[in-house]
């Protein structure tokens, strides 16, 4: 957003000098109009004073920003509200010494709206990069007067959220690295190491075994097909992650991923963890019921977990409790319904479901780390045994013909 060059009158008569941000001259003149000042140039920023990042941002090359700067900026503008910082004053402070893009322009947007009059809450929701959970709890927060708090709680939701996140992202980063320098070890054996013994087994001129002639097949196939191998295996990849883009190719694969082995369970108990979290988390911050399991339905990314949530939803409004229709759904474990039933019943229903929450937190915790103990030994065994047949096929001929000198 450029910075427009203004000299101006202020309201006791007197020459004022200064720059505004906004995104247009329009804009400028309207907030400069709006801090009772009457206008007398207005100059737009030339090229040599043009921020080039935000240039490109603008053009949409900037990038984008994730959590971990989400995060960072939330325990910021919680820490200075918190200090007593006017709202404008902080995201002027903010936006100055932010270093990512994205973010900058983002804080820089959210000034200029609220300068003109608008709520934290909307301004942010006009931003990329704020779900509409943080929105709906910055809303709340500034309704109650408790903005610095609620920041306080969306810290902790975002950082236990990158948590599971990193522990499921680290248990498949080491099996994903084996795999791929497996791969390319057996891709090396058979393109440029079989076609050598080959040739050696050739010169003597011993009949092959059918385990070696197999291996030397495969060989071949590959040095003469390879190129068409990678561009199939990228065009599959690219279909597939098309697919699952679609509706249908979603719901498929959300099925399907949540009857495999292991990966079914960390992906049902990573979205009840989701799930629990940001009910008791809004619940707490004063969001009604049906407005909380709305934004609940929009942030977890399981299709049928949302189907499922949207009946329960639908149920809610029709005056029913959330315990009844939770507890029919056959995935959620008996435990959340009844826990869910004592908070409705005692009315602390927001720190019932913070606490099944830490469970299934810590449940998930204990899936990932028995996924990685298993899937390791898996790829282990199952490369080191490809890489143990074609070993043995090149050199059962040459065992065959030595043993057949000595006799």
């Amino acid at each position: 957003m450029p910075n427009f060059s203004y000299v101006a009158i202020d309201k006791e008569g007197k020459k004022v000098e200064g720059k505004v941000m906004a995104s247009s001259e329009k804009d400028a003149r309207k907030i400069l109009r709006g801090q009772g000042v009457k206008i007398k140039t207005l100059r737009p920023p030339s090229f040599l004073e043009m921020d080039l990042e935000e240039m490109l941002a603008n053009s949409g090359f900037g990038g984008s920003f994730g959590n971990k700067e989400l995060l960072n900026f939330t325990k910021q503008l919680s820490t200075m509200i918190n200090a007593g910082v006017p709202i404008l004053q902080t995201l002027e402070i903010m936006q100055k010494q932010e270093r990512n893009v994205a973010l900058k322009m983002a804080i820089k947007a959210i000034f200029t709206d609220v300068g003109e009059g608008k709520t934290v809450a909307e301004s942010m929701a006009k931003q990329k990069g704020f779900s509409k959970l943080y929105c709906n709890l910055v809303k709340a927060g500034e309704a109650a007067g408790i903005l610095d708090t609620i920041l306080e709680k969306l810290t902790i939701h975002i950082e236990k959220q990158e948590k599971i996140k990193s522990q499921i992202k680290s248990a498949m980063t080491y099996p994903a690295i084996v795999v791929v320098i497996g791969f390319a070890v057996i891709y090396a054996m058979m393109v440029f190491i079989v076609p050598k013994f080959q040739e050696m087994i050739q010169d003597t001129g011993q009949e092959m075994p059918w385990i070696t002639q197999m291996v030397i097949n495969i060989s071949k196939f590959m040095q003469d097909w390879s190129i068409y191998i990678l561009i199939g295996f990228v065009g599959l990849v690219v279909a597939f992650k098309q697919f699952i883009k679609t509706p249908t190719g979603k719901v498929i694969f959300d099925k399907v991923m949540m009857s495999m082995p292991l990966f079914g369970g960390i992906i049902i108990k990573g979205s009840l963890c989701t799930f629990t979290r940001t009910m008791g988390t809004m619940l707490s911050s004063g969001v009604p019921l049906t407005d909380s399991l709305t934004v609940c339905i929009d942030t977890i990314e399981h299709s049928q977990v949302q189907a499922d949530l949207q009946v329960v939803k639908d149920k809610v409004v029709q005056g029913k409790t959330m315990s009844e229709p939770l507890g029919r759904i056959s995935y959620f474990p008996p435990m959340v319904a009844q826990m869910v039933k004592i908070g409705e019943s005692t009315g602390t229903l927001d720190s019932m479901l913070e606490k099944v929450s830490e469970i299934f937190e810590a449940e998930v915790s204990e899936l990932v780390q028995n996924m990685t103990k298993l899937i390791e030994p898996i790829v282990m065994v199952v490369l080191g045994g490809i890489v143990a047949v074609v070993l043995i096929a090149m050199y059962l001929p040459i065992f065959m013909t030595a043993g057949g000198n000595n006799d």
